[in-house]
Formats: C-alpha cells, sequence, structure tokens
C-alpha cells in the first residue's frame, strides 16, 4: 500500500512551512498567488488528495487511463456572457484558466454571447443548445429575469457573480464572488484613522451584486465608525457624461472616492483632470479589480487585486462537483481578495502597511 502523502510531506519536498502549505490547500489569505500555485502543483505531483480543491487538480493531471489511453470528451460547459472579454476585464485571465482546467478534465468550454434582444425576447443564443451541454457557467450576466429563465433549464449552473439580490431574493444557482467586503472596509477604518472624514462612492450598485456589496461595504464602515455619510458624495451615475456633470455640481470635493471598479475609477480621474482638479492632491481615487490599465495610470491607481487563478480552481470545482452531485444545496462562495496601494490614495495605506 502505498504511503499515504501529508501536508507535512509536501512542505518538506518544497521547504516551506506546514502552515504555508495549509494555507495553499485550504485557499486561506495571506499567501503570494506565485507561492500558491507552486505549492498545489507539487500537492498534486505527489499525489496528495485529502481536500477537495487539490482533487480537482489531482484528476486533471491523471486524465488519461490508467494505460495512457487518451480520455473521452464529456461534454460542454456553456459560457453565457453578454460582454467581449478584453485583457483589462478580471475574467479574461481566470478564463484562461478555467479552459485549461475544465479541458484538463475532458470538459470543452464554449463560449455563447447573449445579445440585448436574447434579454429583452427571453430567448437562447442561437448557438447556445442546451440539450448539449453538461452545464452553464455565466458571467457578466446580470438581468435577474434572464438569469432565473436560465436556471429552470435544469442544467447544472453557476454564476460568477449575478444580478443584485434584490428583496433578499438569490438566484436558485451556485455562486462565485471574489471578496467585496473586507479590503473596502479596511480602507475605510484606516482612512477614518487617518483623520480623512469625508468619504464618498461612486458606481452604480444596482448593476450587479459585487458592486452593491462594494458600496455596502463602504457604507457599513462608516456606520461601525460613526461617521457621517454625505449624499452628496454618493455618485451612482457611472455613464460619463452624467458622471462629469455630478462632479462639476459639487461645491467641494470628498478627500477620498471609492470608486465600484477600476474603469469608473479610470472614467473618475479623467473627469477630475478635465475639472482642473488633482489626484490625489485635491481628492483620492480608489478603484477595484486591479486591472492592468490601473498602475499604467498617472497616477497610478490604488485598487484591490483579484486572485483570478483561485477563482479559476473554484469555479471549475464548483462546476464539477454539481455535475457529478445536482442535488447538493446551492452554494455562495467568495475567493481572498487583496489592497493595492499606490500613489491615488498618497501615503496613508502605505503608511498603515
Amino acid at each position: 500500500m502505498s504511503k499515504k502523502v501529508t501536508i507535512q510531506d509536501i512542505a518538506d519536498a518544497l521547504g516551506v512551512s506546514r502552515n504555508t502549505v495549509s494555507k495553499a490547500i485550504n485557499n486561506s489569505e495571506g499567501l503570494a498567488e506565485v507561492t500558491r500555485e507552486k505549492i498545489l502543483q507539487k500537492a498534486v505531483e505527489m499525489g496528495y488528495k485529502q481536500f477537495s480543491y487539490v482533487q480537482t487538480l489531482y484528476k486533471a493531471v491523471n486524465a488519461e487511463g490508467e494505460g495512457g489511453e487518451e480520455k473521452p470528451e464529456l461534454g460542454e460547459i456553456a459560457l453565457l456572457t453578454t460582454f467581449y472579454f478584453g485583457g483589462s476585464h478580471f475574467a479574461a485571465t481566470m478564463l484562461d484558466r478555467l479552459q485549461r482546467e475544465l479541458s484538463q478534465l475532458g470538459y470543452r468550454l464554449n463560449t455563447h454571447h447573449v445579445s440585448k434582444e436574447d434579454i429583452k425576447n427571453g430567448v437562447l443564443p442561437f448557438t447556445f443548445l442546451p440539450e448539449q451541454a453538461s452545464a452553464i457557467v455565466c458571467i457578466e450576466m446580470f438581468d435577474w429575469d434572464y438569469d432565473k429563465m436560465l436556471c429552470e433549464l435544469g442544467l447544472p449552473i453557476l454564476f460568477v457573480d449575478g444580478p443584485v439580490r434584490t428583496g433578499g431574493r438569490a438566484l436558485p444557482a451556485d455562486q462565485l464572488f471574489m471578496d467585496n467586503t473586507t479590503e473596502i472596509i479596511r480602507v475605510v477604518e484606516t482612512a477614518l484613522r487617518r483623520g480623512i472624514r469625508k468619504i464618498g462612492f461612486i458606481g452604480d450598485y444596482d448593476h450587479c451584486q459585487s458592486f452593491f456589496e462594494r458600496y455596502i461595504a463602504f457604507r457599513t464602515a462608516m456606520m461601525l465608525a460613526s461617521a457621517p455619510v454625505e449624499e452628496r458624495f454618493i455618485i451612482k451615475s457611472i455613464n460619463v457624461v452624467d458622471l462629469y456633470h455630478e462632479l462639476e455640481a459639487l461645491d467641494e470635493l470628498p478627500e477620498l472616492f471609492i470608486c465600484a471598479n477600476d474603469f469608473v475609477a479610470y472614467d473618475s480621474l479623467q473627469i477630475l483632470r478635465k475639472l482642473g482638479k488633482s489626484v490625489p492632491e485635491d481628492v483620492m481615487l480608489c478603484g477595484f479589480d486591479d486591472a492592468p490599465e490601473s498602475k499604467m495610470l498617472v497616477p497610478a491607481l490604488t485598487t484591490v487585486h483579484i486572485h483570478t487563478q483561485i477563482m479559476a480552481y473554484s469555479a471549475a470545482q464548483m462546476l464539477i462537483t454539481r455535475i457529478q452531485e445536482p442535488s447538493l444545496d446551492f452554494r455562495t462562495m467568495y475567493t481572498s481578495t487583496d489592497i493595492v496601494p499606490r500613489e491615488s490614495t498618497g501615503d496613508f495605506l502605505e503608511i498603515e502597511g
């Protein structure tokens, strides 16, 4: 009988601590992405099977049969989306990894674009045939009624983000999110401790659940610190023209704007510049997503980094376990995020560490 591989065995093989290996396998916070992937790969190579997070990888590496025969394709995972992903969207790098993971597990990931007309008419994209799909993964699908219709197809389905849960309703499906709360609260709490009291929010918090959670995190942090929220500093519009007029109409700016994502922060930065305002001297900006452009802006944008590779692993795991066990209770999973302090917020986050 072969010896059971332990966390300590993996730690010894890599020359790292047992705690570091445990963090990687359990998808815990506080570990660099490159270190996490190195540990997971070693766990797969050594045959560690005790955690479902690694079991997905183990199956991928051992996808061929015992005799080396080619593994048969198990079916299509249909990606439904309203978006054309470029390199700036967090899902672009996530999907690259997700496609590789699913391919190694015997599934092909096919993209089907959902048009505005499809949503308006409540119909599926003509390229998508439900009877040929093993499961559905939805990204940038934020129309509640349309998403509810997809849930009624009877297929395993995973939403990466999703529509706002109005009235407390949740879709009857698995959902995967990045942590939209922890780092926003950290930014606000740190700002308040540094004497920064006037803090606003820019973004349509009804756009999607993640935007809503980021907005609620901002308000929660202010409430817990008994700091008043000045409603004039809440700008819901993300249309560039409307955003320009709303910023122009302010008789004064807050000290800090939390933006719903990096694209909202970028538009805000350009508008503020046209209005003769400087970042971070006149107002500080914080985004979310850590898009590639965020580090190239002048000033470079403070943002929240999404671990897209971990999201890909998690998405693959959720899809496969749902296919294998359709009767599982619906699950909602969050993956960790990390603040990335840069010049757009001055030095108050750097000082906090």
